[in-house]
């Protein structure tokens, strides 16, 4: 087994589990990509074991504080410990993510589980040429009717694979629908958003929704109209879904059939302002937008993006309206995404007041020292009228 020396002061020592390319001060033992290696300090001390991969900047992921090999027990015990944590949650499990790389010791590796089928994406290496293993661990713990592998991830490349997407176990099913909390949404393992779902938002429906009785809600990026549909079971007076995917509000469409729901097929940013110039008023908007950036360098586009959308929505608020607004990008800090909000507020002449904070679903568990796991962030506001 090969092994690398980290440096000092690497993030490895500050609870994180990457070690970049500059982090390595002795590579021996010659591993080869995929590859477990050794983690060790500069005084030989071993810091656990890692997954190896010198095609990417983040040249090993550890996944144990001990001498451990990817072997078949190995990710049974894994995917049975991230299984039972879930049943713990208190969850609905039926609709849940399984298995969250790093979060549950697993590298690259996600897991989510729709009823009796179960998609998976290997992001890693490591984990895409353990894949027979990780299919029969799951067969193991779930015995799932299909397993599907939803690898069109870009991420991918960086470790120097290529996107895919295939059947491991089964045929591919036909779309299918499921309910949670009173909700129903049709499931397409095979084409539809991310592995079929966005399950990381299911709890924050209802939460946004206790705001929406009597009231006219508009659902901005709506996808499949989780919080349209839950605003009009809690009782509000009108839904509007507006989204630039006509499959996505076909789906929506289906999924709230027993609803009175209207669906608009737009840009957002071009119906926004539309609605604004022509003094249209809304008393609950919800602003879920897909990560404006995947990347560092282009942060301060999509703070310029962020506030284009949240100032018109603030504009179209009267006193007493809510904003419910979320991030789903982890290269957007809590302190960007409040200065951001803060900056269109002023200018849209609008005072903001806190009433409710929302996080990603907790099958999504974050892990201390790794700021990469807590990416999904959102607030309501309130629009505080004359004092």
């Amino acid at each position: 087994m090969g092994s690398l020396v980290v440096q000092p002061r690497s993030r490895l020592f500050h609870g994180h589990e990457w070690v970049y390319a500059t982090d390595v001060k002795i590579r021996s033992g010659d591993p080869e990509p995929g590859d477990v290696v050794t983690l060790k300090d500069v005084r030989g001390r071993p810091l656990g074991s890692a997954i190896f991969n010198p095609k990417s900047q983040i040249i090993a992921r550890r996944f144990s504080f001990r001498r451990q090999d990817l072997d078949a027990e190995f990710f049974v015990r894994r995917i049975e410990r991230a299984w039972k944590l879930r049943q713990r949650l208190g969850i609905d499990t039926t609709l849940c993510r399984v298995v969250w790389s790093e979060s549950d010791g697993v590298p690259g590796l996600i897991v989510d589980r729709y009823g009796d089928h179960v998609v998976i994406q290997t992001l890693t290496l490591a984990m895409s040429l353990r894949e027979d293993l990780i299919v029969e661990a799951i067969k193991q713990v779930f015995s799932p009717q299909t397993i599907t592998a939803r690898n069109e991830v870009a991420v991918r490349r960086a470790e120097g694979m290529d996107c895919e997407k295939k059947m491991l176990h089964g045929s591919q099913p036909a779309p299918f629908s499921l309910q949670t909390a009173g909700m129903t949404f049709q499931i397409d393992v095979w084409d539809g958003q991310k592995t079929g779902l966005y399950l990381d938002q299911i709890d924050n429906y209802s939460s946004v929704a206790r705001w929406a009785k009597g009231k006219r809600v508009i659902d901005c990026f709506c996808n499949q109209g989780g919080f349209a549909q839950a605003c009009a079971q809690a009782g509000a007076a009108s839904v509007l879904g507006v989204d630039s995917s006509e499959s996505a509000l076909a789906s929506a469409a289906v999924n709230s059939s027993s609803l009175n729901i209207d669906w608009k097929a737009a840009n957002v940013f071009d119906y926004l302002k539309e609605a604004e110039s022509k003094n249209e008023t809304s008393d609950l908007i919800v602003l879920d937008p897909p990560s404006f950036t995947r990347t560092k360098g282009s942060v301060n586009d999509a703070l310029r993006g962020y506030k284009e959308i949240h100032l018109r929505a603030m504009k179209m608020l009267p006193p007493g309206g809510i904003l419910a607004t979320f991030s789903c990008s982890h290269h957007i800090s809590t302190g960007d995404f409040y200065t951001m909000i803060g900056d269109a507020a002023v200018d849209a002449r609008r005072k903001l007041r806190l009433i409710d904070t929302y996080r990603q679903r907790a099958d999504h568990p974050i892990i201390l020292g790794m700021p990469e796991t807590e990416y999904l962030r959102g607030y309501a506001f309130e629009i505080v009228g004359g004092w």
